[in-house]
């Protein structure tokens, strides 16, 4: 007779605590929403012809935890993602992307797009074939609309 009387205030409790639960979860949603903007590759390159500014490249593979890691601690930081968003444009560039891109005529592909862990070539030439991951680039635009390129692995 003692086990149901002590089964109900778990379920009452329980049945509380759901809402506030429900609640922190959407903050979070809500704050990844308000993170750095991330453009892809080729959207940042465009952007930078059109109004210089140096572009902060985070490459990453989606298998990485370090990577997910930075996402959710470092890179939803507010303070992190105002700073970010207003001194770069911010890139995610999957090292692992199936896809081609051509930048000013120069195409870069992923040699073995079936396979699982082939790396595009656009990724190995930022990071100057230095595979590791995460790993952040930061291109500085030049007059000429050419990029630098500094790399910074972790």
């Amino acid at each position: 007779m003692n086990k149901p009387k002590l089964i109900i205030p778990f379920i009452i409790a329980f049945a509380l605590y759901l809402p506030f639960s429900s609640a922190a979860q959407d903050k979070h949603k809500a704050g990844k929403e308000e993170g750095i903007k991330w453009y892809s590759f080729e959207e940042a390159y465009k952007l930078n012809k059109k109004k210089p500014k140096k572009m902060f490249v985070d490459v990453f593979t989606e298998w990485c935890g370090w990577c997910k890691k930075m996402d959710a601690e470092t890179f939803a930081n507010p303070f992190i993602a105002k700073y970010m968003d207003e001194h770069f444009y911010c890139v995610k560039l999957d090292a692992e992307r199936k896809d081609t891109v051509e930048i000013d005529g120069q195409i870069f592909v992923n040699p073995n797009p079936a396979s699982k862990r082939s790396t595009h070539k656009l990724a190995v030439e930022l990071l100057r074939g230095k595979m590791s991951y995460p790993s952040y680039v930061f291109l500085k635009g030049t007059s000429k609309n050419q990029l630098l390129i500094y790399t910074s692995d972790c």
